[in-house]
C-alpha cells in the first residue's frame, strides 16, 4: 500500500455506499490516512469501571481509535513485577507510583528512534498477528530508553488476536464494547481480529494509531503511573465526575504517548512521516467522550506528543481540567 497520501483534510476517501468518513478538525498540512474500504462505524459507548479485581484495578477499558470511540476499562496490576525486566546495573528497576511527579515526565526524557520493519497487512489472523507483533517489538524498543534512564521496569507486551476464556483482567468485554484492549494484569494487549477489521479496515494508520495508544496504557502501567492513578478512583459511583476526569488523563495521556512514539520513528523504515501525520491525525476522529475526552483534546495531546518530542509534554495530570474536558 502506498502511504503518500494528500494533506489533511484533503480529498476524502472513496465513500463506502452506507458511509462517508467524516472530515478531521485538524489543521492542514497533514497526511490522509490511506484510503481503504471501513466498515461503517458503530457508536459504542461503555463507561468507566473501577474496582479491584485480585490484584487487578479495572480502571478504563483502552479504546481504539475509531471514528466512534469505544470506551471501557482499563486493566492494571497492583505493583509492577520487576522480575522479568530487562537486565541492567545497580538497583532493581522499579515502579513510582506517582503521576505528574513520575520520573517518567521528567526532563530529557523521549522515546528512542527505531526503524520498524512491519510485514504486509492483511485481513488474515496470522497476518495480523504478525503485524502487530513486529509493530510491539518496535514500540518496544523505542520505549524501553526512556524507561531505562529512570531505572523503571520494562515488561515485554505481547499482542492476542484472539480473546482469551481466562485473563488477570477478568472477562472480557464484548464485541459491541470494545475492540481493543490492554491488560496489566498479563501485560497483553487484546485486539481480536475480526473486531478490529470491521472497524479499521486495512488502513494502515488506524491499526498503527490503536496499537501506539494500548503500548502507551503499557507505559503508563510500567512507570507506576496506571497504579497511582487507580488510587485516586475512590468513588464507591464509577459514572462519578471525579473518577472520569481521572480516566480522561489516562486516555489523554495514552494518546500523547502514542505520538511520542510516531515522532521518534517516523521516517526511516515502514512508518514513513505520511504515515505518522496520518495515524496521529486519526486521533482526532473520535467522538466527544466523558472518559476520553473532547475530539478537540484527543487530537491536541497527541499533537502535544508528536510536536513536543519528550514525555513531559505528555503530564495531563499537571493540565487544567479545561485542557483535559
Amino acid at each position: 500500500m502506498n502511504d503518500a497520501e494528500p494533506p489533511w483534510p484533503g480529498t476524502a476517501r472513496p465513500p463506502e455506499p452506507a458511509w462517508t468518513p467524516e472530515p478531521s478538525p485538524w489543521t492542514p498540512g497533514w497526511a490522509a490516512a490511506p484510503p481503504v474500504p471501513i466498515a461503517p462505524p458503530r457508536n459504542r459507548l461503555w463507561g468507566a469501571v473501577t474496582g479491584v479485581l485480585i490484584v487487578v484495578v479495572a480502571m478504563s477499558l483502552i479504546a481504539a481509535t475509531i471514528p466512534h470511540r469505544v470506551d471501557g476499562r482499563a486493566l492494571a496490576a497492583q505493583g509492577a513485577d520487576s522480575g522479568r525486566a530487562y537486565g541492567g546495573t545497580g538497583k532493581p528497576p522499579k515502579a513510582v507510583p506517582e503521576l505528574a511527579r513520575n520520573p517518567l515526565l521528567g526532563d530529557g526524557i523521549s522515546p528512542g528512534p527505531a526503524t520498524c520493519s512491519l510485514p504486509e497487512l492483511g485481513r488474515a489472523a496470522d497476518q495480523l498477528k504478525a503485524y502487530y507483533g513486529a509493530l510491539v517489538s518496535c514500540l518496544e524498543q523505542s520505549w524501553r530508553p526512556a524507561l531505562e534512564k529512570v531505572n523503571e521496569p520494562t515488561l515485554t507486551a505481547t499482542v492476542s488476536v484472539t480473546l482469551p476464556e481466562h485473563s488477570s483482567c477478568g472477562e472480557a468485554p464484548t464485541e459491541n464494547e470494545a475492540v481493543a484492549y490492554y491488560c496489566g494484569g498479563d501485560t497483553t494487549i487484546y485486539a481480536p481480529t475480526d473486531w478490529m477489521l470491521s472497524d479499521a479496515g486495512l488502513n494502515k494508520a488506524r491499526h498503527i494509531a490503536t496499537l501506539a495508544h494500548e503500548y502507551g496504557h503499557h507505559v503508563q502501567r510500567e512507570s507506576g503511573i496506571l497504579s497511582a492513578a487507580a488510587d485516586k478512583m475512590t468513588s464507591p459511583d464509577e459514572n462519578s465526575a471525579a473518577d472520569k476526569e481521572v480516566v480522561r488523563r489516562i486516555e489523554l495521556q495514552a494518546n500523547c504517548f502514542g505520538a511520542l512514539f510516531l515522532t521518534a520513528v517516523a521516517g526511516p523504515g515502514s512508518i514513513s512521516r505520511s504515515l505518522a501525520n496520518a495515524a496521529v491525525a486519526d486521533y482526532g476522529r473520535a467522538n466527544n467522550s466523558d472518559t476520553h475526552g473532547s475530539r478537540e483534546h484527543q487530537l491536541s495531546w497527541a499533537k502535544a506528543g508528536y510536536d513536543g518530542k519528550a514525555t513531559k509534554a505528555c503530564d495531563t495530570w499537571s493540565a487544567p481540567v479545561g485542557e483535559v474536558s
